[in-house]
């Protein structure tokens, strides 16, 4: 079953709300410089906190399936545009708490490199865009 959301933005600049599942509720908004006020994620947020949820889930899926003593994940991820060169840069920094070895530690980074949406953003995307 695919993945689903809707976005909606009335007047209220850039105040967007976001829906998903029925229930699942969050607010994006730009920063203020871009004339936003802040109180939600901007778009690049978004985009990368897809990235540290998955690799979340996906290392702990994994390291409870192989019984790995991890206790926590953490994950500082950035993101930035070289619109110049049309390059995106995103840099994803994993913390790895609980009593690991070195074998588990480098098994977790090749798993992390491998969550869904790591995978999504490795590889080319289509994006299908239609007004209705």
């Amino acid at each position: 079953m695919p993945a689903t959301a809707k976005a909606h933005i009335g007047r209220n600049h850039y105040h967007i709300n976001i829906t998903s599942g029925g229930n699942n509720t969050l607010i994006a908004d730009e920063p203020e410089e871009n004339g936003g006020k802040n109180k939600g994620f901007s778009p690049s947020e978004l985009l990368i906190s897809a990235l540290g949820a998955c690799t979340c889930a996906t290392l702990r899926m994994y390291a409870d399936r192989k019984e790995m003593k991890l206790e926590e994940v953490k994950v500082d991820l950035s993101f930035t545009r070289d619109e110049e060169n049309n390059i995106t840069h995103i840099s994803r920094h994993i913390e790895l708490i609980g009593q690991l070895s070195t074998d588990e530690k480098h098994k977790l980074l090749q798993i992390a490199n491998k969550c869904p949406i790591h995978k999504a953003l490795s590889n080319p995307i289509h994006i299908e865009t239609k007004i209705v």
